[in-house]
């Protein structure tokens, strides 16, 4: 085992699957030279020299295109936004083609191509950087949407994401990048998407979270615990595929259910728990499920995030309210 922040996770796995598999190239804006613009793919130019790891144009479209040609030929790409907000510039390469090229050439072409892009709140930054985009890929067939919480994860999911044959969107939470530090196997330890993790256990209600929304539902576990409320925390690691079976069982456990997610709340992927949890759990229910999200309003200013994002504060107020109601 390794301490590791999630930054050095994922640089160090990106040097092994380098390493490992002489068809994994790196692309992306500033990923060479600079390594990153948050220093994500440091050292690989030197070690695998630049026709491994290619800079590109400030052109989220040409990025992801250049890399579904790239998967074409035999290659596996692993390509940097630098932030999911700029995703939208590429929306009509992610979603018309590149999760459906498999589909639309009868299996002739998988395209095994990872998709990196950090996002989320709690760094202040400037306009389009933060914004959790996630649900609206989620309704592109044929990608996978991964959201490691801990360096451990980003390890063993991007060794997953990386070998898979399919197109995967492996979101990093920006927060988490040096601020979230734990252990990390030394050894190859992927993991298979669609199997959700206990992140604590707890038996009066379950809280349901991915990516850096994890580490806001384990402090407000901590807080509730001082008032007797033992709470479960739910990561879901990958919201495609999802854990429908994990999710279920964690609600059924405790009665009651909370879902954090930095996203707006309007058709934000909680609703998709909660509609999975209605089918699933909802004769175990003793409360209403609860929702904290961000409001349905643009991201703000990086000075007044924290009105925006969910808190521990707002996390403890909701579970508190969902024990009342039950």
């Amino acid at each position: 085992m390794s301490t590791l922040n999630m930054l050095q996770a994922i640089n160090a796995t990106l040097r092994a699957e380098l390493a490992r598999d002489e068809r994994v190239m790196v692309l992306g804006q500033d990923v060479g030279r600079l390594g990153g613009v948050f220093r994500a793919t440091d050292g690989l130019l030197d070690e695998f020299g630049a026709d491994r790891v290619v800079d590109m144009p400030l052109a989220e479209a040409a990025i992801v295109g250049a890399s579904i040609g790239l998967a074409a030929s035999g290659l596996v790409p692993v390509a940097e936004l630098q932030f999911l907000g700029f995703s939208h510039q590429a929306f009509h390469q992610i979603g018309a083609q590149l999760a459906r090229m498999r589909y639309r050439s009868q299996g002739r072409f998988p395209m095994p191509v990872v998709l990196r892009a950090p996002f989320g709140g709690g760094v202040r930054t400037p306009e389009l950087h933060s914004e959790a985009l996630e649900a609206q890929f989620v309704q592109s067939p044929g990608l996978a949407v991964v959201t490691p919480a801990t360096p451990a994860d980003a390890k063993g999911l991007l060794q997953t994401a990386v070998r898979s044959s399919d197109p995967v969107l492996f979101c990093e939470p920006l927060r988490g990048y040096r601020l979230v530090t734990g252990e990390v196997p030394d050894e190859d330890c992927p993991i298979p998407f669609g199997r959700s993790r206990v992140a604590r256990e707890g038996d009066d209600v379950t809280i349901v979270a991915w990516s850096a929304a994890v580490q806001v539902a384990e402090k407000a576990a901590d807080v509730l615990a001082e008032e007797g409320i033992s709470v479960m925390v739910l990561d879901l690691r990958t919201l495609v595929p999802l854990d429908e079976t994990g999710l279920i069982e964690a609600v059924a456990a405790t009665g009651r259910c909370v879902v954090v997610h930095e996203a707006p709340l309007s058709a934000g992927f909680g609703a998709e728990v909660v509609a999975t949890v209605n089918d699933g759990a909802f004769w175990s229910l003793e409360a209403p499920v609860a929702r904290v999200a961000a409001p349905d309003t643009p991201y703000p200013p990086g000075r007044i995030e924290d009105l925006f994002v969910p808190t521990v504060a707002r996390v403890v107020a909701a579970v508190r309210a969902t024990v009342k109601a039950g």
